[in-house]
């Protein structure tokens, strides 16, 4: 079980406090399949005309636009999808420690699945059908050509997969660093 610290500096902190958050992220509805189907539901409905409306009246045709009424009318279902993501039993939050890569799941935050960060050395994000509406994609971990892990519906995927990268390059250079110190010794 990992010790969760309070840290001045994100990512810094001695190695005898142990494992330490450096950041974590909840997902998004587009996580979920309801969510990704919405979403490609509005993708279906995007604007081709991107200019300034030049009146009043090409200003209201662009607020009661069909994909905006269509937004409207699926409300209730975004709803449901979000709520899907903060239930107790499904409640879903990825951690990024100065050791490892974390899903935790529950409002008490218990780990259900991690990668080491020496276990991967590259980090892909796909975007699927209907999650770039949320500005969100999966993180997919590999090692080599295979893949290790996976976080899905990330909001804003590339900041926690520049964060992630940091992190891991952190990691594995102090490790080299303390085996060459070790067989020097």
């Amino acid at each position: 079980m990992s010790q969760t610290l309070k840290q001045a500096i994100p990512g810094v902190s001695p190695s005898n406090l142990g494992e330490v958050t450096i950041m974590t992220v909840w997902p998004t509805v587009a996580s979920t399949w309801l969510g990704r189907a919405l979403g490609r539901l509005y993708e279906s409905f995007e604007p081709k005309n991107t200019s300034e409306p030049d009146s009043l009246s090409g200003a209201m045709s662009q607020i009661f636009c069909l994909r905006n009424l269509v937004i409207l009318a699926t409300i209730p279902g975004v709803l449901k999808a979000w709520v899907w993501t903060i239930l107790p039993f499904r409640c879903l939050r990825y951690r990024l420690t100065n050791r490892r890569v974390i899903i935790a799941r529950g409002y008490t935050a218990k780990d259900v699945a991690s990668v080491p960060l020496d276990q991967f050395d590259a980090i892909d994000v796909e975007t699927r059908p209907g999650a770039a509406v949320y500005s969100a994609g999966d993180l997919v971990f590999r090692r080599g050509t295979v893949e290790t892990f996976r976080l899905t519906g990330v909001s804003r995927p590339h900041a926690f997969r520049n964060t992630c990268l940091a992190a891991r390059n952190s990691y594995v250079g102090v490790q080299s660093w303390l085996k060459q110190v070790s067989s020097d010794n």
